[in-house]
């Protein structure tokens, strides 16, 4: 094995001072502490040395990187999700892959159940009415919004998060109904208290509906006009999936024409650029992708991204490796 030493590894953003420390022990760290988004030229100038990367979901990992990078054994994705990541051109030259699934799920689902109520009972404006000087008196007419409780929660993607989404339900007597590519084994269902429906039937039924489904060609505006139509008046539409899944430009037009109640926002196509309609919108509650972002559930992705990486540079099958096919080597 080489002297440990020598192996260079990039964190291409800021991250826990704890977990670089772990990492200098073992390698030759690059670090980017200035949290300064990489440009694609930058991003492969500084890992064209590189044995392994602790990417960012911003960081895209394209075949054009990985042939300025011919050393390059692991990249290491800092979140569930792996979209930034072209993992066939990863797998094509013998490069791991891996994520952070299971440490971000309970976290991801309280966000969507926040963005569910400020949503419904219009939390944001209604601040902002308050701040701005508006509220004189009180109004028994004022701000009306959606009951949660004893409504029909419709979940779009019932992996992990989607599961710890519905099983907060119960608490507020909900009656919870899903569309996944298959229905769940009767126990996990069962668990979750949820159950199996056609997508246009929940898009159709629901109060409120959530999108946690992965990203990826056939996952790619999932929801379209057509699908938004079928909501009801209303429904309070919630996405901590990832931008692309939705249509944000019919999103936008169903909003601004009042064609379902509200909605709450994680993810965004293009981001950090988004839709300018949504800026005008009352009924639509945003948050910069923050789904996951507790101070513990992000110490942990980044401890798992870590282990991740050591493991793959010291030759051995990582947590959790994406693209199995590729064989760890020893350094």
């Amino acid at each position: 094995m080489n002297d440990v030493a020598s192996v260079r590894v990039l964190v291409t953003r800021r991250t826990f001072d704890e977990v670089l420390e772990r990492l200098r022990r073992r390698f030759d760290v690059d670090d980017n502490q200035g949290d300064q988004p990489l440009a694609p030229d930058r991003l492969a100038a500084r890992a064209a040395s590189c044995e392994g990367i602790i990417t960012a979901v911003a960081d895209p990992v394209t075949p054009a990187l990985l042939d300025a990078c011919p050393k390059l054994r692991v990249v290491a994705n800092c979140a569930v999700g792996t979209n930034n990541v072209d993992i066939p051109a990863c797998t094509e030259r013998g490069v791991m892959v891996t994520n952070t699934p299971g440490v971000l799920d309970d976290t991801t689902a309280d966000h969507a159940w926040a963005l569910m109520f400020a949503a419904a009972r219009r939390v944001v404006p209604s601040d902002r009415w308050l701040r701005d000087g508006h509220w004189k008196a009180w109004g028994f007419m004022d701000w009306h919004g959606v009951d949660v409780h004893h409504a029909t929660l419709g979940i779009i993607g019932m992996g992990r998060i989607g599961r710890a989404i519905a099983r907060r339900a119960s608490g507020f007597d909900m009656r919870v109904i899903y569309h996944n590519r298959r229905p769940l084994p009767d126990d996990q269902a069962m668990a979750c208290g949820a159950a199996y429906v056609g997508f246009d039937e929940l898009l159709s039924t629901a109060d409120f509906v959530v999108v946690a489904v992965p990203y990826g060609p056939t996952t790619h505006h999932l929801i379209r006009a057509r699908e938004l139509s079928l909501l009801k008046p209303s429904a309070v539409f919630v996405n901590i999936a990832r931008g692309g899944v939705v249509d944000d430009a019919a999103l936008v037009d169903v909003l601004a024409g009042g064609r379902i109640a509200a909605a709450g926002l994680d993810v965004f196509e293009n981001e950090p650029t988004l839709h300018p309609g949504f800026l005008a919108l009352d009924n639509a509650v945003l948050t910069p992708h923050i789904a996951s972002a507790s101070r513990a559930t992000r110490l942990g992705m980044a401890e798992l991204a870590a282990r991740n990486l050591v493991a793959a540079l010291e030759g051995v099958r990582p947590p959790s490796l994406v693209n199995p096919e590729v064989v760890p080597r020893t350094a």
